[in-house]
């Protein structure tokens, strides 16, 4: 699985993600502008579904389509020009696919919450436009009402994936994953670590973890940092799909 652009490991600390991968503070929703009016772009291959969609969405009160792509490089262009509240991303796009333009995408300063579309998509695609920065994950084949459900959960804060609003994106992750038929792969973690990575899936923040294994604060940063070089993530929200992905974590 590609990995983002490296920088200097830093200290884990509180800033990072901590709560659950579900719902965010509306602060943290990615919002353009408070108009009522949610903007959206339409990125997809298939001239011929872009205007079914386009229609579909136009129909609705409060959307707004502000422009339509047919690859990837466009859809870049037109998230640039237009700065929509959504966009709707082909999977499986010419010149750059999907997983491309999130990676551009999360270099740009105008936050934009992507929803992808896709006919078919594996466990590990689904975690890695996640961990890039997508918001839901639709299948193509889902009725006009579930798509439109999805625009306004995620424009709400919520995570969608598959056919449901998430309130916790590492237990449907994990609903995904088929069970491990050989034992998991430690990846040189010891024991301490395990059971930090245990903790912050479950969204414990690091004076949590301190109180909850009689450690101060600092050693449980010192864990962590350990953790983060020995998997190459570089902040709490890769780890948690790391670990949900290779099944660091049991189900609960």
């Amino acid at each position: 699985m590609d990995k983002p652009l490296q920088q200097p490991s830093q200290a884990p600390s509180d800033s990072s993600p901590t709560r659950p991968l579900g719902d965010l503070p509306a602060a943290e929703v990615p919002r353009v502008r408070n108009t009522g009016v949610t903007r959206i772009v339409i990125a997809d291959d298939h001239p011929i579904l872009r205007d079914g969609l386009r229609k579909l969405l136009q129909a609705e009160r409060g959307l707004q389509v502000v422009g339509e792509a047919g690859d990837g490089e466009e859809a870049i262009r037109l998230v640039r020009e237009f700065k929509p509240n959504i966009l709707l991303l082909d999977l499986r796009m010419p010149r750059r696919p999907g997983l491309e333009v999130l990676r551009e995408l999360a270099t740009l300063s105008a936050p934009v919450s992507t929803i992808i579309l896709a006919a078919e998509i594996e466990t590990a695609e689904i975690v890695e436009a996640i961990r890039l920065g997508a918001r839901g994950v639709v299948l193509k084949e889902s009725t006009t009402q579930l798509l439109l459900e999805c625009i306004h959960s995620v424009m709400a804060g919520h995570y969608w994936v598959g056919r449901e609003k998430v309130s916790d994106l590492v237990k449907a992750l994990q609903s995904l994953l088929p069970p491990a038929d050989e034992p998991r792969k430690r990846f040189g973690l010891t024991p301490r670590e395990l059971e930090i990575i245990a903790a912050i899936v479950e969204g414990y923040t690091n004076k949590d973890i301190a109180q909850k294994f009689s450690i101060s604060e600092q050693t449980v940063k010192h864990h962590l940092t350990n953790v983060f070089d020995k998997l190459g993530v570089f902040n709490r929200l890769e780890l948690v799909l790391f670990a949900v992905e290779h099944q660091l974590v049991p189900p609960p």
